[in-house]
């Protein structure tokens, strides 16, 4: 087997997006599916907010430009808190 097939092959077992890797919902456990509509709860919380405060607050209460944040705000977790965090003024 040359070197590139083996690597491809260890890729593709490897690989989140293999097939084999794949867990349905069914499969997790109540713990795991507890922390994925925790996890999506929050995220959407957190997005709901940004959201809604980047609308509602005047533009020089906000630090740079108010498309770029709502853009920003849809990247996980990261997006939302850095708004909190350094986009608004206080």
């Amino acid at each position: 087997m040359s070197l590139e097939r083996l690597a491809c092959e260890f890729w593709r077992l490897s690989s989140p997006y293999s097939i084999e890797a794949r867990e349905e919902w069914k499969d997790l456990s109540t713990g795991q599916k507890w922390g994925i509509v925790l996890s999506a709860t929050v995220q959407f919380a957190l997005l709901t907010g940004a959201l809604v405060d980047i609308y509602r607050r005047p533009k020089d209460e906000i630090r740079g430009n108010k498309i770029l944040w709502t853009l920003a705000s849809f990247v996980n977790f990261i997006g939302p808190a850095s708004y909190f965090v350094l986009g608004r003024k206080r």
